[in-house]
């Protein structure tokens, strides 16, 4: 009886886990169909429940304003993100706490003042990072909101570049040297593409400037500051206008473009040409002694009338040879006399012209000691090392009955000679020195080309190059598919110190005319216009140069390629770029890109016309060049939801 009875408790004890495990499954499916694994995901964006004061509040008066979310939020680097209207001599302090973000205004508040808060898209869900949006937060200290905008661009003057991150402002004194007396009234900040937005502005008229605030007073008061400015007196304006809205079903699809009423705020096309001026305050910024037969003084700016050196301990009568940089921002004395050079220390009374706080050159006197970066000592232990391991070298040699030298050869002077194998035929030879020379024999220089199976001795014509010390140019006919030989006879180079050159043959060719293409460009508008049209590769540096006055520009023996043009217009004539000056009322000048890409190939003679005035300068940069990319907009993360339901073969209950 016992035994039956245990089997029977068995039996219901087997059956209720049965139906235990059963109803674990059912309830575990039930589970999934409801909800996959981990939950949805959160596709919406944070939700503003309220602020204190109010958003567009008036009769503000204090400085610390709460903006409460719907859900746990973060800032993206306020400090870079987040602009603040007027602008704060004082920063502000800027805090997301847990659901809702607290700003507190360390300024004092101006009396009838719109203030505005611009977060960008800074704001974010905590989870996710859902963007809010373009939000701005404002209040008023007087009776009204000022509700008007104007925006625009600001590009790099020279090169067209978008700057990022400069500060825009506004002034309704227009006058021209207020952007050096009074701080910025109202601000923005230029995003990756140099757009900007200025908000809360009042009616009236403006002008507006660019600063890159280095000592944070929001006005220009340092000359290494990149700034923009012109006399264009902005009218803000507004008007009803429609625009087209992109609904996106993911990051990749759209769902739908839907056309939205709104207020557009004129002018939007503000282009600010951004600059740094020339540095032209001059002090002397170092001195050095590499070599022991050379010292140097660098100059923060460069002057016409070169220092004065006198020795302190030596005599500096006709002491040196000086060479000076073609700014004339480095001078380098080169010792004449070998005792000098062999002078471990050097005590030189320096007179120099030196900007003073006024602005002033002023005449400068200093002391200096230049020492050589190796002791005379040091030098002779080295040379000594040197000769023993020679006259090792040569004993060795003789023991094994190899030829050997008994005496040792005298130091060379080393040129550099720049001799490529293959040359184009509107490119000349260089050859450069390591120490000043004291002979070149030109009769000891042979250039030869190679005709039919004969070498004939070509013409050639030495120059120095201006402005590149010891540096000179060999220039000569370039014939097309010739090839040439330079010889240059030993002792043909002497420098100062009695070294000598070597031998050299250097042999080349100069490239057929089959392998070159030409590009013949018309500027239009541009007639009687002092221009310097440049060439570029696709790292936006100059290939070739052109000058001309005629409106139009020849480019020959072009390799084929792909390449890009750019315009500046040489207002002073000088050949070469010019920035602006804000006190001078000087503008940089003006730089145009042509748009497109110019395709070039052998034998293939290109042809284009151009009007550099035709497209706003914002947009004219080819985007292959750009260096300063455009960020993409941060967006709401959707379409994850839907696609996960598909994978799971369950409806999609929408977004929370």
């Amino acid at each position: 009886m016992m035994e039956g009875k245990e089997r029977k408790e068995r039996r219901c004890a087997w059956r209720a886990m049965l139906w235990l495990s059963v109803m674990l499954v059912v309830m575990a499916a039930c589970a999934r169909m409801g909800q996959p694994d981990g939950g949805w995901y959160d596709e919406t964006p944070p939700h503003i429940v309220g602020c204190s004061p109010a958003d567009k509040s008036v009769h503000v008066k204090g400085r610390k304003i709460y903006i409460n979310f719907n859900e746990y939020i973060k800032i993206d680097n306020p400090t870079e993100n987040v602009v603040v209207s007027p602008p704060q001599l004082e920063a502000a302090d800027i805090k997301g706490q847990g659901k809702r973000i607290m700003v507190e205004l360390k300024d004092t508040l101006k009396p009838n003042t719109t203030y505005t808060i611009d977060f960008s898209d800074a704001i974010s869900d905590n989870n996710e990072g859902n963007p809010l949006g373009n939000f701005t937060y404002s209040f008023s200290t007087g009776a009204t909101i000022d509700t008007m905008e104007v925006s625009g661009y600001v590009i790099d003057a020279q090169t067209l570049e978008p700057v990022k991150g400069i500060m825009v402002g506004l002034y309704n004194n227009l006058s021209d040297t207020v952007f050096q007396r009074e701080p910025l009234q109202r601000v923005s900040k230029t995003d990756g593409s140099g757009h900007f937005v200025i908000k809360g502005v009042a009616p009236g008229k403006y002008r507006c400037f660019a600063l890159q605030d280095a000592d944070g007073n929001f006005s220009f008061s340092q000359k290494s500051e990149m700034i923009a400015f012109n006399h264009d007196v902005i009218i803000p304006t507004a008007k009803p206008d429609i625009r087209q809205d992109t609904v996106w079903r993911d990051t990749l699809h759209i769902d739908s473009i839907a056309r939205v009423k709104y207020t557009h705020f004129l002018p939007d096309d503000i282009v600010l040409r951004a600059f740094t001026e020339t540095l032209t305050d001059r002090y002397l910024v170092k001195s050095e002694r590499k070599a022991p037969e050379c010292f140097s003084l660098f100059f923060s700016y460069g002057s016409e009338k070169l220092p004065v050196v006198e020795g302190l301990n030596f005599d500096h009568r006709d002491a040196f040879l000086v060479e000076a940089s073609e700014r004339k921002d480095t001078v380098s004395y080169w010792l004449k006399d070998t005792m000098l050079v062999n002078q471990d220390t050097l005590r030189i009374k320096l007179q120099y012209e030196m900007t003073d706080s006024n602005g002033v050159l002023q005449l400068q006197t200093d002391t200096l000691e230049m020492l050589a970066k190796e002791s005379y000592e040091k030098r002779m232990k080295d040379r000594q090392k040197k000769y023993e391991k020679w006259q090792k070298a040569q004993e060795k040699a003789r023991k094994k009955g190899e030829p050997y030298e008994e005496q040792m050869a005298d130091e060379r002077l080393i040129p550099q000679y720049d001799v490529p194998s293959q040359m184009d035929p509107d490119i000349n030879l260089r050859l450069s020195f390591p120490t000043p020379l004291v002979k070149m024999d030109t009769a000891a220089i042979h250039l030869y080309s190679k005709i039919d199976t004969l070498w004939y001795e070509a013409r050639f014509k030495l120059k120095e190059v201006e402005g590149v010390p010891r540096t000179y140019e060999l220039l000569a006919e370039w014939r097309p598919d010739v090839e040439y030989s330079l010889e240059i006879d030993s002792a043909a180079f002497c420098d100062i110190y009695g070294k000598v050159a070597g031998k050299e043959k250097k042999g080349f060719k100069v490239r057929s005319l089959d392998e070159y293409a030409q590009l013949f460009v018309t500027l239009q508008e541009m007639d009687g216009k002092p221009l310097i049209c440049q060439l570029l590769d696709g790292q936006d540096k100059v290939v070739k140069e052109v000058t001309t006055h005629t409106g139009s520009a020849d480019f020959y023996y072009l390799k084929p390629a792909d390449y890009y043009l750019r315009v500046v217009l040489d207002e002073n004539g000088n050949g070469k770029w010019d920035t602006g000056n804000y006190k001078d009322d000087v503008q940089p000048e003006m730089v145009y890109y042509y748009q497109k890409e110019i395709a070039c190939k052998a034998k293939w003679d290109v042809t284009l016309k151009w009007n550099p005035l035709a497209r706003k300068l914002n947009e004219q940069k080819p985007a292959k060049l750009l260096k300063q990319k455009a960020e993409p907009a941060k967006r709401q993360k959707v379409g994850r939801n839907l696609q996960r339901a598909k994978d799971m073969g369950i409806p999609y209950p929408g977004n929370k």
